[in-house]
Formats: C-alpha cells, structure tokens, sequence
C-alpha cells in the first residue's frame, strides 16, 4: 500500500494500525517518490535476524575459503581509506 508523507502529517501514525489490518507493509511516497517502507515490529525483528544469519554465513565462508587478514595496520588502513571516501 502506498501513501503520501502528507497523510501521515494529517492523519498520525495512528493510520498505521488501520492500514496494517489490510496491508502487511506501507510505502510512504514524498513528492512522487517512494522513500519509506513501514512494517510491523516483528516483521522488522524478523528480517533482521535474516540479516545478521546471512551476515554470520558469509563471515563464516570467508573464514573457510581464508579470505581474510590478521594484519592490524592493513585492518586501519583500510577504515582510513574507506573515511577518506565518505
């Protein structure tokens, strides 16, 4: 379901509860475009767990196919170049 940011503004959040008895997630669209998706908490705490799983599976073939360094120095040069960057 996608709304304006100015329903939001006129109606409150509260129009989240009514919009989630009929829609699982809301996309708030400003000035034309969509910008925001609003999901229910535990949906959100679901996809995250998601993440982090994927996260740890792709930390954990990267430990096993020694694709990673003990190196500190390289370790802080690379956040160096990586704020350099920003």
């Amino acid at each position: 379901m996608v709304i304006m940011a100015n329903d939001v503004k006129k109606k409150g959040v509260s129009y989240f509860d009514t919009l989630f008895e009929k829609f699982s997630e809301i996309v708030i669209s400003v000035r034309g475009k969509n910008k925001y998706v609003v999901v229910p908490f535990e949906e959100y705490e679901a996809y995250r767990a998601y993440k982090l799983d994927t996260a740890h599976e792709e930390a954990m073939r990267d430990i096993a196919e020694g694709n990673y360094h003990t190196d500190t120095q390289k370790h802080f040069d690379t956040i160096e170049k990586a704020l350099k960057d920003v």
